[in-house]
C-alpha cells in the first residue's frame, strides 16, 4: 500500500488519507470538498454479494455497498464527475446475480465514469508494480484507460518474478474505458 501512495504522490501530488486518516468520514469530506476526478483505495475488501456484508475496510470500520454508493453519488450530477475508481483490494470486481461487477459495479451505478478492480485474491506487490505503471501510463492524455492497463500489464509479464497471470491478470476496468 505504501508503494501504491508514494506513487501517487509522485504522480498526482496528491497527500493520501492512510492509517488513521483513512475513516469513512474522511473519505465522504474528501469526495465531497475536493470533488477529486481519480479517487484510489487501497484497503482490504470483502464481497459476499449481500450489500449488507459486503465493504471496504477503514480505519474507524467498514464502508458497506451503500455507503460506498452514496459517497460515489455525490459527483453524479457534477459538471466535474468522477472520472476513475481504483479499487486496488481483493475481489472488489467479483459480483453475483445480485451485485454484478461488484464494489466496482456499485460505484457505476452510483455514477463513477468507470472503475478499476479485481477478480480475486491480489498480491501486494504485484498489484503495487501494476498500479504505479498504470498510473505513469494514464499520464500520457492520449493512452485510453484500457491501453494503460494493458500496458501494466504486460510489463508485468516481462517481470520473472511477476509473469505468472495470478498477479496481473485479476484486475479489469468496468465502465468506461477511453
Amino acid at each position: 500500500v505504501e508503494i501504491e501512495m508514494q506513487a501517487l504522490r509522485n504522480l498526482y501530488g496528491t497527500e493520501p488519507l492512510m492509517n488513521t486518516g483513512f475513516t469513512a468520514q474522511r473519505l465522504a469530506q474528501q469526495l465531497t470538498q475536493n470533488r477529486p476526478s481519480i479517487v484510489h483505495i487501497a484497503s482490504h475488501a470483502q464481497f459476499t454479494g449481500d450489500p449488507e456484508s459486503s465493504f471496504i475496510l477503514t480505519y474507524d470500520g467498514r464502508v458497506s455497498m451503500d455507503a460506498l454508493s452514496a459517497m460515489v453519488g455525490v459527483a453524479r450530477f457534477r459538471r466535474d464527475p468522477l472520472e476513475l475508481l481504483v479499487l486496488s483490494a481483493c475481489e472488489t470486481a467479483a459480483g453475483n446475480d445480485r451485485a454484478a461487477l461488484g464494489l466496482a459495479g456499485v460505484a457505476l451505478r452510483a455514477g463513477a465514469r468507470s472503475a478499476l478492480g479485481s477478480l480475486w485474491q491480489i498480491n501486494d506487490e504485484g498489484t503495487a508494480e501494476l498500479i504505479e505503471r498504470f498510473y505513469k501510463a494514464l499520464q500520457d492524455p492520449a493512452r485510453s484507460r484500457a491501453e494503460a492497463l494493458r500496458e501494466a500489464q504486460r510489463a508485468l509479464l516481462q517481470n520473472p518474478r511477476l509473469r505468472h497471470p495470478f498477479f496481473w491478470s485479476p484486475f479489469l476496468i468496468i465502465g468506461n474505458w477511453l
